[in-house]
C-alpha cells in the first residue's frame, strides 16, 4: 500500500490494517515457538523478549526516540509492561500443558475483556451492532477450535487470567494512544519483561540445539512484528472498533499449519472462516457508514 493511499484511510480502517498484520505476526510466532519443542516456559519466554527488545533498540537508536518515555507515562508503561508479561508467560504455560487448541481458545477471550475493560476504564460506548458481531466471530472460533473443555483446573485458570492480563496490556496501549512512540513502548515492554523472566529463566534453563535457537530468534522477529503492529492498531483506533480483526489471527494459523505441519482444517473450521470474515465484513461496512456519518457532521468554528 502506497504512503497517499494509506494516509487517505480512516483512523478505524488504518487500526484494522496494523491490527491484522499484528496476528500475523503473532500466528508466526506462535509457530515458531511450536516448532522449538520441548522447552521451558520460561526460556521460550525470555527468547522470544529478548529478541523484540533488541528490535525495538534498534529502531528507537535509528529514529532518535526515548528509551523509556516521559515521566507521565510511566505508571501506564509499567502496567502494561507487568500485564504483557503475565499475560504471556501465562499463555505460553496453558500451551505447553493444554491441547492447543483449547489453550488458543482461552486465549481468544481476550478482545472480549479488552472491550470490557474499554468500557469501564477509557468510557469508549459500545453500540449494539458491534456487540452483535464480536458474539458472532467468537462463535465461529468455536467451529474452528472446537473446544472440548476437559481440561485440569489449573492450566485452564492461567489461561483465562492470561486472557485477561493480555487485555489489561491492550487497554493500557489505548490509554497512551499517541502519547508515546510505539517504538519506546514495545521496548520499554520487552526490556522490563526480559529483567523479569531471567531469574527464573536461568533456574528452568534446558540446552538447545542451533536449529532450536533459530526458532526461537524468529518467534522474537515475528512477535516485534505482532507488538508493533498492536501498539500502532490501538493507538489509531478504540478497541470496540478494531478488536474483532484479531480472529485473523485464527486463519493465518489455520494456514500456517498447513504449509508448515500439513494439517488441513476439517469442514466445521471452514464453516469457522466464513462466519469470522463474514462478521469482519459486517463491522467493516459499518465502520464506513460510521466515517461517512462524522465526514458529514458540520464542523463548529
Amino acid at each position: 500500500m502506497s504512503n497517499n493511499k494509506f494516509n487517505n484511510l480512516s483512523n478505524r480502517n488504518k487500526g484494522i490494517y496494523f491490527i491484522i498484520i499484528s496476528a500475523f505476526g503473532f500466528a508466526m510466532m506462535s509457530a515458531f515457538i511450536k516448532l522449538s519443542g520441548d522447552l521451558p516456559t520460561f526460556q521460550k519466554t525470555f527468547f522470544r523478549n529478548l529478541v523484540s527488545c533488541l528490535v525495538a533498540l534498534i529502531f528507537i537508536i535509528k529514529h532518535k526516540e526515548s528509551f523509556f518515555g516521559k515521566k507521565e507515562n510511566q505508571k501506564l508503561l509499567i502496567l502494561r509492561s507487568t500485564f504483557g508479561t503475565i499475560g504471556i508467560v501465562l499463555n505460553f504455560y496453558s500451551i505447553d500443558r493444554l491441547v492447543l487448541s483449547d489453550a488458543n481458545m482461552l486465549n481468544k477471550l481476550s478482545p472480549f475483556f479488552v472491550i470490557i475493560f474499554s468500557a469501564l476504564f477509557l468510557s469508549e460506548k459500545i453500540n449494539f451492532k458491534q456487540i452483535i458481531a464480536i458474539i458472532i466471530a467468537f462463535l465461529g472460533t468455536l467451529f474452528i477450535i472446537k473446544p472440548s473443555f476437559n481440561l485440569e483446573i489449573m492450566p485452564s485458570l492461567a489461561g483465562v487470567i492470561g486472557a485477561i492480563s493480555a487485555a489489561a496490556a491492550y487497554t493500557c496501549l489505548r490509554s497512551l494512544g499517541g502519547k508515546e512512540k510505539h517504538y519506546t513502548i514495545v521496548f520499554y515492554f520487552s526490556l522490563f519483561s526480559t529483567i523479569v523472566i531471567f531469574p527464573f529463566m536461568l533456574a528452568s534453563y534446558t540446552a538447545m540445539t542451533k536449529v532450536q535457537l533459530l526458532y526461537l530468534v524468529l518467534a522474537g522477529v515475528f512477535a516485534s512484528v505482532g507488538q508493533f503492529g498492536i501498539t500502532i492498531a490501538y493507538k489509531y483506533a478504540a478497541a470496540k472498533e478494531i478488536s474483532i480483526f484479531d480472529y485473523s489471527n485464527i486463519i493465518f494459523s489455520a494456514i500456517i499449519s498447513v504449509i508448515l505441519f500439513g494439517v488441513l482444517p476439517d469442514y466445521l473450521s471452514f464453516i469457522g472462516y466464513i462466519i469470522i470474515f463474514g462478521a469482519s465484513f459486517y463491522m467493516y461496512l459499518n465502520n464506513k457508514k460510521l466515517d461517512k456519518l462524522e465526514s458529514n457532521k458540520p464542523t463548529l468554528l
